[in-house]
């Protein structure tokens, strides 16, 4: 066994960095850690935010089991203002620096805001535990009309966490079809008429110009790119997320929409980097890419923790298959994979006018992906065989059905 690193410092009370943290200490891999988060909160899970929390009759404990009772040295409500490599220290917002002898860069995203929209108090995001209280409180408080801007996995949770209590829901979308970048456009418009099926007035093609609050009637008055305009009592803001590297400027880090690392997860000498903030190539798929999925956190968290007491000539590829789930009123979607809109779809098993099935996506001779809906099964199994090279000749030979895949409602 190799000698523990005498001191970690792991920045992001995130998944990732708790991770992290729980590996490094399991395995007795340092001596003494250090973990820095910029909220005051006690570490906290994400799922949660965009469903049980806006919905359950009492908030639920969102804390993450593993950090509690951790062995470490937490640092909380306190960010990290600037890296410098060569004295390996990281200076921390309130003037104080932490010298390490490995570094862990576990610190997240954060979401994207409108321009004009940070100081309106009816107007948020969901990332964050308190963006949850806040829209949690307005629903409680009897909001009866919410806007939710963006058709994306968030933005879709929220506008089925606020039908559920009845409040009034529109989500207005800019592309043709909800998640059309991620899942194509037959997907998408079956996510479409899921939310209209269930009282969601969905409006695609159509974005938002311009808000304003209304201070007398407690409204928030949008104006839209079709040039009408509605009153809301509460809007939520879904258009994704941007890497948290702004503090590492000038640190001599590789920094493109995230911070860029080897097919190891090594960023630096010393330095690893995990989660939503990591980019890194994936040798399973021949990509540099970067996922904000809650498995891949807690696996990148680990596999980074592990990559830093390695010797380079020891380590490993992380070559993941990117998995996730999203709860949208009584269906579970699952995709595992990396897919793209031009990806062949076939469905394989199940009814897609029953919402209840599995599709498989491919390119270029390989099983690319699969989706599934109600159907958690099927993606255990295409998601192992996927990460053993299942190409596309033995997936369909090995299925009775193979039928293109066809939304018949459109919209």
């Amino acid at each position: 066994m190799n000698k523990p690193i005498r001191r970690v410092v792991v920045v992001g009370a995130s998944l990732a960095g708790v991770r992290a943290a729980e590996t490094l200490r399991a395995e007795e891999l340092a001596e003494e850690i250090v973990v820095v988060g910029d909220e005051p909160h006690q570490p906290y899970d994400r799922p949660p935010l965009s469903k049980d929390v806006l919905t359950a009759l009492e908030p639920p404990e969102v804390g993450l089991r593993n950090a509690q009772g951790l062995d470490v040295t937490w640092e909380l409500g306190v960010g990290a203002a600037s890296l410098e490599l060569a004295e390996q220290t990281v200076h921390l917002t309130d003037g104080r620096s932490l010298a390490y002898d490995g570094l862990v860069l576990a610190c997240g995203a954060r979401a994207r805001v409108l321009p004009g929209t940070e100081e309106m108090a009816r107007v948020s995001a969901l990332r964050t535990l308190d963006d949850a209280r806040s829209l949690r409180a307005a629903l409680v408080a009897g909001a009866e009309r919410v806007l939710v801007v963006g058709a994306g996995f968030i933005g879709a949770e929220v506008a089925a966490s606020c039908r559920s209590r009845g409040v009034e829901v529109v989500m207005v979308e800019p592309l043709e079809q909800p998640l059309v970048r991620v899942l194509g456009a037959a997907v998408g418009s079956l996510i479409a008429d899921l939310h209209r099926s269930n009282g969601v007035d969905v409006r695609l093609g159509v974005g938002v110009d311009s808000m304003a609050e209304d201070g007398v009637g407690g409204k928030v008055e949008v104006r839209f790119s079709d040039g009408t305009i509605e009153s809301f009592d509460h809007v939520v803001v879904g258009i994704g997320v941007v890497p948290n590297t702004g503090w590492l400027d000038g640190s001599g880090l590789t920094i493109d929409d995230g911070i860029v690392c080897d097919e190891t997860t090594l960023a630096a000498p010393g330095v690893v980097a995990a989660g939503d903030v990591a980019r890194w190539p994936n040798p399973l798929f021949g990509e540099l890419m970067r996922v904000e999925h809650w498995e891949h956190a807690l696996d990148m968290g680990a596999h980074a923790a592990r990559r830093l007491a390695t010797p380079d000539d020891q380590a490993g590829p992380y070559a993941p298959v990117p998995w996730f789930w999203s709860d949208q009123y009584d269906r579970k979607l699952q995709l595992a994979g990396r897919v793209l809109p031009t990806d062949e779809v076939v469905l394989v098993a199940g009814s897609v006018d029953d919402m209840r099935f599995c599709a498989l996506y491919g390119r270029d001779g390989k099983v690319s992906g699969v989706l599934a809906v109600n159907m958690p099964a099927k993606v255990v199994r295409y998601r192992k065989a996927i990460a053993d090279g299942l190409t596309w000749e033995q997936a369909m030979s090995e299925t009775e059905v193979k039928e293109p895949f066809v939304v018949g409602r459109q919209g």
